[in-house]
Formats: structure tokens, sequence, C-alpha cells
């Protein structure tokens, strides 16, 4: 194990292996890790996203991090969070030419392709921000090769991922401290990349799969959908997926 600060003194400890870097980090901050500490492998035995799916990311080919935030503001507010550290993940991607977009509530999504994932789970006073992020994987198994990318794939330049990881850990922590004061300011960037909007899309509600049309995000970060000639706000939502 690696261990450094940043230029913005945000602690990293960097793994080669290990089982999932949000269980490593829920470790971490039960230990008393401070707020914007990170930990990132190599490489996860067990790394997951939303509802116990599973997130495959190549050995030293992606960025699979956990960051630790500390937030200040109500513990009811925290499910924003998800969506913050999705702007904060896709707005840093834009440094580097890619135009990605956010799709409702966790993924990143760059020509309809799915570049990054998060997971954000809690302690009693710590979120654990988990990032798979593809960064310079060349080749994807057959079974997603056509709705996933790279950083790599994009922009045809292989990523110095440290660097990026700082980036994107400076950003999430960025972002997360403006999630109270200026939540509807940042709704707003969230809506402009929204990758939902105007969309019909399947999904899952609890047992039931729906066809609905996506009317955009509403004020408390719910995706709006019609259905049936009424609007819908919806907290959350299981395997949507773009129709048209």
């Amino acid at each position: 194990m690696k261990s450094w600060r940043s230029a913005d003194g945000i602690e990293v400890r960097w793994y080669s292996l290990v089982d999932s870097t949000n269980d490593v980090a829920r470790l971490w901050a039960v230990e008393g890790a401070a707020s914007g500490s990170v930990v990132v492998a190599d490489e996860q035995t067990a790394g997951r996203g939303r509802r116990g799916a599973v997130w495959v990311c190549p050995a030293g080919e992606g960025l699979a991090f956990s960051q630790v935030l500390r937030p200040s503001m109500p513990r009811a507010l925290w499910p924003r969070l998800a969506l913050i550290a999705g702007l904060a993940v896709a707005k840093t991607l834009e440094k580097y030419g890619v135009a990605a977009e956010v799709k409702w509530p966790n993924d990143v999504l760059f020509d309809g392709k799915k570049m990054a994932g998060i997971l954000v789970e809690s302690t009693d006073d710590a979120v654990i921000v988990g990032v798979g992020l593809n960064v310079n994987v060349a080749d994807f198994p057959v079974e997603i090769a056509d709705t996933a990318t790279s950083l790599l794939r994009e922009t045809g330049q292989e990523m110095d991922r440290r660097f990026l990881l700082e980036q994107l850990a400076q950003s999430i922590q960025s972002h997360a401290s403006r999630a109270e004061r200026d939540f509807p300011e940042l709704l707003e960037q969230l809506r402009e990349r929204c990758a939902l909007g105007g969309k019909r899309v399947s999904l899952w509600l609890g047992n039931e799969a729906l066809m609905v049309d996506v009317m955009g995000i509403g004020a408390r970060g719910e995706l709006l959908v019609e259905r049936d000639g009424n609007i819908e706000a919806l907290m959350q939502a299981d395997q949507i997926r773009i129709i048209r």
C-alpha cells in the first residue's frame, strides 16, 4: 500500500488489491479518517455497484476509488451527494474534452455509453462515495462492448491515473462542500448534463416494470417522469434504460 497527501491535503491510500474500496474506506472512516480521504485500488475482488450489481475494473487500466466525506448538512440531505458526485466527475472529464452526461442517479456517460459508475453508502457520521471510472481501458468484455467506453477510447490518449485521481477527489470534495448551500446552482448544472431529459425510458420501480417519459430533474434531485398523463417524482428507480 502506498500513501501520500495531494497538493490539496487529501490523504490517499493506494492498494494493489482489495475486496472493495468502499469497504476499506468505511473501516477507515470508523477509525477517524478525515473528510476527503481516499482509498484506491488497482484491482478489486468484490467491487459493486448499486443494488449489488458487480463493478468490473481491469487491473491497472481503470480507477476504482472511494472517498470519505463528512457532510455538515443534515443527514436527510445526504442522498443528494450521489447526484453531486456524478456532476463532479462529469465536470472533471470535461477538462479532457469529454462532454460527459449524468444518467440519473449514478452513471456518467459519453455518447450514450457508460464511462463511470457511482455508489454512495454511509456510516453513522460519514458518507462513502465510491467511483469506478474506465480510464485506460482499450477493450471491454463482449457483453458490454457496445454499452461501455473509456477515456482512452474517446480521447486516444493514455491518462496518468494518479493525477486524474487527485483531480477527481478534489472536485468531489469541493462540490460536496457546496451541496447544501449551493444545491439549486449545482442542480442546474446537473440538468444541463442530464442524459435522460426528454427521453423515453424503461425502468423498475419496486417490483413493477414501467415505460415512462422523462421530464427532467426536480428541485430535490428527484427524477420527474410522465406516466399515463400524470407527472410523478421518483426518488429512486432501478435498471433505467433509454428507449429513444
